[in-house]
């Protein structure tokens, strides 16, 4: 099939169909809101996911999923879904991001998925990765990972023409943070922790004047930084990303990857580039979006779905009868 053709078919499927996976996965989830078992909620999100993707008319491939091969009862890297009759399509996904979140009925987790022409998304193992991202109006590389977290609080705010107090940078609650915290703090910036759920924290800093998110720094998931990237490519900003290689097998899973230099610098645009397709549905209530309402007779959900090649954003509020089959056994 011609790129063109590809992208014309992209187009017709992805429109809604792909909203009906995270869909799917949300609601899958959602059941198992506040029940204190992560496992069981984060299978349940992969076991309708998988089922909502193989329903799908598209030669899919998982190039970023929740593990590797050996963990196949997860949507693993190198599984291939759909029918099979379709484009051939890179698929990254996190059917349940935030499965602590979950378990505890916190706020901000995510059924979240990105698909792109195939060779479009980034083939990285399952390994943490440093970012940082902020949102669009700037000169490209204006903030930089191998530059001090004050230097680039500095460039934002003179970027903002505003002074540096008023920035606020988020960053994942975690010990190995203490250090761009600290960093941030002096500059007079302030710090917005979240407890997971970067994909989101990274989406906030496209819109600052409604989240009050400047920048987003520090270490997270690889995977996560992927879907980061897709959300971006369509809706602005810019993200840079390294993977996190530390080991002689992680760095012997890269190099079959296709990962040639484990110290390689990506911008957004090298993580997700062609067309790409994002979408996100709540699972817990969050900053972005609400969470699955069970109804007596019906099921409401709340998705968000991007297109990089039209820029198009959709938010959808959706009411699901109960009474027609919605894949919840």
């Amino acid at each position: 099939m011609s790129q063109t053709g590809n992208v014309a078919a992209l187009d017709r499927i992805l429109t809604l169909e792909i909203v009906r996976v995270t869909e799917r996965a949300a609601v899958s989830a959602a059941r198992m809101r506040g029940r204190g078992d992560e496992k069981q909620a984060d299978q349940a999100a992969v076991d309708a996911m998988r089922r909502e993707l193989n329903a799908l008319p598209i030669d899919g491939r998982v190039v970023i999923g929740e593990g590797e091969r050996d963990e196949a009862p997860m949507l693993y890297i190198g599984e291939e879904v759909g029918t099979r009759n379709g484009p051939k399509v890179d698929i990254a996904l996190d059917p349940l991001e935030c499965t602590t979140v979950c378990a505890k009925n916190l706020p901000n987790s995510l059924a979240v998925i990105a698909m792109a022409e195939a060779g479009s998304l980034l083939n990285a193992p399952d390994v943490y990765m440093d970012k940082i991202a902020i949102g669009p109006g700037y000169e490209p590389g204006l903030v930089e990972l191998d530059v001090a977290p004050e230097e680039n609080i500095r460039r934002l705010a003179e970027a903002k023409g505003v002074a540096m107090s008023e920035i606020t940078a988020c960053v994942l609650d975690r010990p190995r943070h203490a250090h761009i915290i600290e960093a941030v703090r002096a500059t007079g910036a302030a710090i917005r922790l979240i407890g997971d759920g970067d994909v989101a924290g990274v989406i906030h800093t496209t819109d600052p004047d409604q989240t009050g998110i400047d920048i987003y720094m520090g270490t997270g998931g690889a995977p996560e930084g992927v879907l980061a990237s897709a959300a971006l490519r369509c809706i602005g900003g810019q993200m840079q990303g390294r993977l996190i290689i530390k080991t002689d097998e992680q760095r012997e899973r890269a190099l079959k990857m296709g990962i040639e230099d484990p110290n390689k610098i990506y911008t957004h645009n090298e993580m997700a580039s062609g067309d790409v397709l994002f979408a996100a549905t709540g699972v817990t209530d969050g900053n972005l979006l609400s969470g699955v309402r069970f109804g007596r007779s019906d099921i409401q959900t709340e998705s968000v779905v991007m297109r990089s090649s039209t820029g198009t954003v959709r938010w959808i509020k959706a009411r699901h009868n109960k009474l027609e089959k919605f894949h919840l056994d």
